[in-house]
Order: C-alpha cells, then sequence, then structure tokens
C-alpha cells in the first residue's frame, strides 16, 4: 500500500459540536456516520476511560465505510494505573473488544503521562518496565508508544521502538520539543507510520471555554510546521496518521480543516476534498 496520511480528531462527539460541526438536529446515533463522511480515521478517547463493549464496538464497524480506520487509547487502568504490571487480564478484554474492528482497527496508542524519578527514575527504567510488555505484543498490528518526559526522547528511547516496530507518538504541548526538534534530537519516525497528536494546553484553554464550538487560539504556525513534516514523512515512504484535540485549538475539526488547507502537495489529503462540503455553511468554523 503506498503511504498515505490520515487526518480525523480526538473522539467524535464534544460540547458545541451540535450546530457547528454536526447539523443541528441530527441525532447522536447518526453522528459517526456523518462524521465518517468527512473523515477516515477517528482516534477514540473514551476506550482511555474504560474498555468498549464488544456490542459498542460492533457498531462502530457497522457504522463506518470499509476504508474508514479507527485508533484508540490503551485503557488508563494498563498504561497509569498499573503502569504495565499484572495487568494481562485488562490487555485481553481491551484487545478482544478492538480486535472486532478487523481491517478497520488502526494503531492502538500506550499514552503515559509524565512519571517522575520517584515513580522512575530514568528512562532507562522505564524501558525495564515497557520493553518486556512491547516484546509480548501480537504481530501485525500497529502500536505506538506516548511519553510525556522530553528528557526521555533520546536515541536510546527510539531505537528500542523501532527494534519492535513501534511508532513513537508525537505531540504538540507547550513543554515538548517543535517538529524540527525531534530531529534535531533523533530521528523520531520508528515504524512504517508516524502517529502525531495535536493535544494544545489543557488547563489554559478550560480556563477561556468548555464549549468546544470554534478556534480560540491561532495554531496557524505550529499547523504549518505540522503540516511540511507530516509531508515530508509521506514522501519518505511512511504513513501518517495525525489527530486534532479540542483543547489544541478550541475545536478539533476546525483544526484539521485548516491543517489541511496548509498541506503543501498539491493533492490535498482527507475525505473532505473528496466528496462534496459539507451541508452547512457554519460547519468548520475557523
Amino acid at each position: 500500500m503506498a503511504p498515505e496520511i490520515h487526518v480525523g480528531t480526538s473522539a467524535f462527539t464534544a460540547a458545541g459540536w451540535e450546530g457547528t460541526f454536526y447539523p443541528k438536529g441530527l441525532k447522536p446515533a447518526e453522528y459517526l456516520s456523518y462524521y465518517a463522511r468527512h473523515f477516515d480515521t477517528v482516534e477514540v478517547d473514551s476506550t482511555f476511560y474504560r474498555t468498549p463493549s464488544r456490542n459498542a464496538v460492533r457498531n462502530w464497524y457497522q457504522e463506518t465505510p470499509q476504508d474508514f480506520i479507527f485508533a484508540a487509547k490503551v485503557p488508563r487502568e494498563i498504561t497509569h494505573e498499573k503502569v504495565l504490571e499484572d495487568c494481562d487480564a485488562e490487555w485481553e478484554e481491551f484487545f478482544s473488544a478492538m480486535d472486532l474492528l478487523g481491517e478497520k482497527l488502526g494503531p492502538l496508542l500506550f499514552q503515559f503521562g509524565y512519571f517522575n524519578s520517584s515513580i522512575f527514575p530514568s528512562v532507562e527504567a522505564f524501558l525495564e518496565r515497557l520493553l518486556p510488555f512491547l516484546d509480548k505484543l501480537p504481530k501485525g498490528y500497529k502500536f505506538a508508544v506516548e511519553i510525556r518526559n522530553k528528557h526521555w526522547l533520546v536515541p536510546r528511547f527510539a531505537e528500542a521502538l523501532r527494534e519492535r516496530g513501534v511508532a513513537l507518538a508525537l505531540i504538540d504541548q507547550g513543554w515538548m520539543p517543535r517538529p524540527a526538534e525531534w530531529f534535531a534530537r533523533m530521528d523520531p519516525i520508528t515504524a512504517d507510520f508516524s502517529y502525531v497528536r495535536w493535544l494544545g494546553e489543557r488547563k489554559e484553554i478550560e480556563e477561556r471555554t468548555k464549549t468546544w464550538d470554534k478556534i480560540i487560539v491561532d495554531r496557524k504556525v505550529e499547523l504549518s510546521e505540522w503540516a511540511k513534516y507530516c509531508y515530508q514523512t509521506v514522501r519518505r515512504g511512511v504513513t501518517v496518521y495525525a489527530f486534532a484535540n479540542n483543547h489544541y485549538a478550541g475545536h478539533g475539526p476546525a483544526t484539521v480543516k485548516q491543517f489541511l488547507e496548509l498541506w503543501p502537495g498539491e493533492q490535498k489529503p482527507g475525505r473532505g476534498h473528496m466528496e462534496e462540503p459539507p451541508r452547512s455553511d457554519t460547519l468548520f468554523p475557523l
């Protein structure tokens, strides 16, 4: 398969999306099928809080077209509470549920928090916990690892993931490196795909709004950097999955739209450039 880019949002529902992204009056049960008309992927955020029921996963499958891709967060019970120890039962429950997505299952993300020295005194100590777990993962699936300690972004960490074909998740948050800085530290592409997350500053933006209906933070400069990175990564032969959180700029769907408009190639990626635009001029407010 030729390298490509898949761009979507973190979750497909949020306060403020009705009347901005979703047409007014659209039933919540129809949100996912409508979303899938305009994006070809979504990062499921709800799985971080609990493993979804098998019935829910089957519904996701049925409500989306054949080429749709689901990325999902590994439950926090595994990554935060048990931190990969004594969690075989939780992992099996989660993985068996997500496996029902079949060919629509995309990357599964291990989102780790910022571990201070009282938990892991060094990146080497964290790798001693992480690598045996990664070595047990089934083959033929896509996995990504996110860490939020910039001091752990060292070649040793990247090489360990590369040896296992696991992607290093690249995130946009204030204290993390900018795209060019990742390459100054090391080659951050560690698998046959790259995983990008536009996260923003939750505390800062929630002081201004908790209704995610419009862009309130200008991220054009940052998105231009990411567009260049993603474009070069695809040209390198690596598929990219990228997801926008509402906390990044105020409205995830509008962030995706702006990113696509900044794409440096002549052929714009994304469903929005292959199908008819949304029905209302109020959708994707910038």
